[in-house]
């Protein structure tokens, strides 16, 4: 397809994904609380940074997929828990309850942002150790990023938090929010504990 007037590097921007992901692209810090069946974890997302990711864990917000869901997988090492909930666009629950949301995407792209560069970059994994120092977002306490499907390219359903640094992963991932209260609470999650609720606080 040709497009006048602009560079193929600029269409593919943040607005260009949510055009085509139908998504109301936020471009601001949001906040939320996650009500579980352990107590409540605040979280500070980075609109800024990641708006199409945190654009799209919105929209599921609101379209409440994530109500009374569990954390379905625990991955323990020895410092650090990977710590994994969602649910995926083809099961009953959206078959039954959500006819509404025919629209959602099974993936998203794969978005992380560099320090000094207006856009994140797009189905880009950054494994280079020099550009990884540049990162704008690590793996650290209480980071939340969502579940990949494939190398370049995010569930748009699935996610999951880290409870201590996980450099490992760093550049990867779409890192896209932190705990900022509730941490000691993210740390008792078991598996099968429950997501009451997301509630979007500002």
């Amino acid at each position: 397809m040709l497009i006048t007037g602009c560079s193929y590097k600029n269409v593919l921007d943040s607005n260009y994904y949510c055009k085509k992901l139908d998504l109301n692209c936020i471009k601001k810090n949001q906040r939320v609380v996650f009500k579980t069946s352990k107590g409540n974890i605040d979280v500070q997302l980075y609109g800024e940074n990641n708006p199409v990711t945190v654009s799209n864990f919105i929209q599921n917000v609101k379209n409440n997929i994530y109500k009374n869901k569990r954390f379905y997988k625990i991955i323990n090492f020895p410092q650090v828990q990977l710590i994994h909930s969602g649910t995926f666009p083809e099961n009953n629950y959206y078959k039954k309850e959500n006819q509404n949301l025919n629209k959602l995407k099974r993936n998203i792209p794969l978005e992380i942002k560099l320090q000094k560069e207006i856009e994140p970059k797009y189905r880009y994994q950054i494994l280079d150790p020099s550009e990884i120092v540049n990162l704008t977002n690590f793996f650290e306490k209480g980071s939340l990023a969502m579940v990949k499907s494939g190398e370049r390219s995010s569930s748009s359903t699935e996610f999951f938090f880290v409870t201590n640094k996980f450099p490992e992963l760093d550049g990867r991932y779409s890192i896209f929010g932190k705990v900022v209260k509730g941490i000691e609470i993210l740390k008792k999650i078991d598996k099968e504990d429950l997501i009451y609720q997301v509630i979007i606080s500002n």
